[in-house]
C-alpha cells in the first residue's frame, strides 16, 4: 500500500465515521423533532457562546505561552506569536487527521525557529502526558460523582466481551514490540531509538525546568479555561442551564474523549453529549442542539485562528 493510499485512508476514514454519525443521529429524529431542534438553534443565547469562545482563546494563548518554558529549558527560543500560531495550526490540523496537530506544531517551529523537530515534538509529548494525567483526574472525578449514570451509559456503547479479546491481543502486541525494541540491532530500530532519545529529552524537560511553577500555573489555566468553555455554553439553552456540577464534569469528559479520538469531534461530540444529557432527563433534541452549537462555535474559532496563523506567520517572520 503506497503512501498516498495510506494518507487518503487516514484522512477519509475518520471523516466517513463523522458523516455516518451525523446521519445516524438525525435519522432517529422525526420531522417534528428536527423542527424543535431548529428552534433551539434559532433561540439560543449566543452571548454565552461568545463568552465560551473567549475562554477557548485563553486556553490556546496559555498553551502557546507555556510552551516557551519547555523550549527554553532545552536551549531554544521561540516568540509567543510563533508558539500561539503553531498551537492554532495544530488544532486546525486535527480536523483533518486525528492527532496530526502535534506534528504540525513541531514542524512550524522547525521552519520558523530552526528548532529540531524531535526536540520540539518531545516537548509536545511532555505536554500531552501531563494533559493525559489531568484528563484521567477528571475521569476519576466523574466516576466518583456520577458512577451509576456512567455505568449505564458505558454498558450501552461498549461490547465488554469484545473489549477483553482486543485488550488481550493488544497486550501481546505491546510485549512483542517492547522485546523487539530492546534486543533488535536492525538499522530502522536503531534509527527509531535515536529519535526517541530526542523525544525523551523533550519529555523530561517539563519536570526538570527551572520554571516549573509558572508552567504548572499555566497548565491549571488551560484546564480551567477548558471547563469554563463548556460551562459558559450551558447557559445558551434554557434546558441545559440548571445542570449540576457533576453533570458538567461528566459531559466535559465525554466531550473531551470524543474530540481526542475523532477529527475534532466531528459527528461524535454532539452525539456523545446528547446521550450523556439524556441520562439527566434533558431532551435528546436539546442535548443534540447544545452539542452542535458548542462544537460548531469551537470549530469556527479554530478554523479562523488557524487560518489567520497560516497567513500571519510569514509576517511575524519576514526572514523565513
Amino acid at each position: 500500500m503506497n503512501e498516498k493510499i495510506k494518507k487518503s485512508i487516514s484522512i477519509g476514514l475518520p471523516l466517513l465515521l463523522g458523516v455516518f454519525l451525523v446521519f445516524y443521529t438525525y435519522n432517529k429524529f422525526t420531522d417534528q423533532q428536527l423542527e424543535e431542534m431548529k428552534g433551539y438553534f434559532k433561540n439560543a443565547n449566543y452571548s454565552f457562546i461568545a463568552i465560551s469562545s473567549f475562554f477557548s482563546i485563553v486556553s490556546l494563548a496559555a498553551r502557546g505561552y507555556r510552551w516557551r518554558y519547555s523550549l527554553e529549558h532545552m536551549g531554544y527560543l521561540s516568540s509567543f506569536p510563533n508558539n500561539f500560531s503553531a498551537v492554532c495550526i495544530g488544532y486546525l490540523m486535527n480536523y483533518t487527521v486525528p492527532r496530526s496537530g502535534e506534528v504540525s506544531r513541531a514542524l512550524v517551529l522547525k521552519k520558523y525557529n530552526d528548532i529540531p523537530f524531535d526536540k520540539a515534538f518531545g516537548t509536545i509529548i511532555a505536554e500531552r502526558v501531563i494533559d493525559l494525567f489531568i484528563l484521567i483526574g477528571f475521569i476519576l472525578t466523574a466516576l466518583i460523582l456520577q458512577f451509576n449514570q456512567l455505568k449505564s451509559f458505558l454498558e450501552t456503547i461498549i461490547p465488554v466481551e469484545k473489549l477483553v479479546y482486543v485488550g488481550f491481543i493488544g497486550i501481546l502486541g505491546f510485549l512483542f514490540t517492547v522485546l523487539l525494541f530492546i534486543y533488535s540491532n536492525w538499522k530502522p530500530i536503531l534509527f527509531i531509538k535515536e529519535k526517541i532519545a530526542g523525544l525523551a529529552e523533550g519529555l523530561f524537560s517539563a519536570f526538570k525546568m527551572p520554571h516549573r511553577v509558572p508552567f504548572m500555573v499555566l497548565t491549571a489555566v488551560i484546564w480551567i479555561s477548558y471547563v469554563l468553555t463548556f460551562y459558559s455554553a450551558i447557559f445558551a439553552l434554557p434546558e441545559t442551564t440548571n445542570i449540576g456540577f457533576g453533570v458538567i464534569v461528566t459531559a466535559f469528559v465525554v466531550g473531551s474523549l470524543a474530540v481526542t479520538f475523532t477529527n475534532g469531534g466531528f459527528g461524535a461530540f454532539p452525539l456523545m453529549i446528547a446521550q450523556i444529557l439524556v441520562l439527566y432527563n434533558i431532551p435528546e433534541t436539546a442535548g443534540t442542539a447544545f452539542g452542535w452549537i458548542l462544537w460548531t462555535s469551537q470549530t469556527a474559532l479554530v478554523v479562523l485562528l488557524g487560518g489567520l496563523s497560516f497567513l500571519l506567520l510569514p509576517v511575524f517572520n519576514p526572514k523565513k
